[in-house]
């Protein structure tokens, strides 16, 4: 007469299976909340910044002095650089600014 082996269904199948769904997935999370304000401290947006006023502190010295023929050429300049040079810091900095 044979003998007949008797194998349990879990010894033959283990339960990786089972132990992969219960395991957290990690992914990462980033959040908008944590804004440091000192984040605006970065050298490329103080250098335009300091350009910019300085510009402005030019232009009204000149005014003071009475040359306002320069001063007007400063104010033509001015009306287009200015917008140009914000929106362009502001996107720079949305760029390179890592939340």
């Amino acid at each position: 007469m044979r003998r007949t082996q008797r194998f349990p269904f879990r010894k033959i199948f283990t339960l990786t299976l089972q132990s992969s769904l219960t395991r957290p997935r990690s992914f990462k999370a980033y959040s908008f909340v944590p804004f440091s304000p000192l984040a605006m401290l970065d050298p490329t947006i103080l250098t335009i910044g300091g350009i910019v006023l300085g510009i402005a502190i030019i232009e009204r010295i000149l005014e003071r002095w009475g040359v306002i023929d320069l001063v007007d050429q400063f104010a033509k300049v001015m009306r287009f650089i200015l917008p140009v040079t914000f929106y362009s810091a502001l996107i720079y900095f949305f760029a390179t600014f890592i939340f």
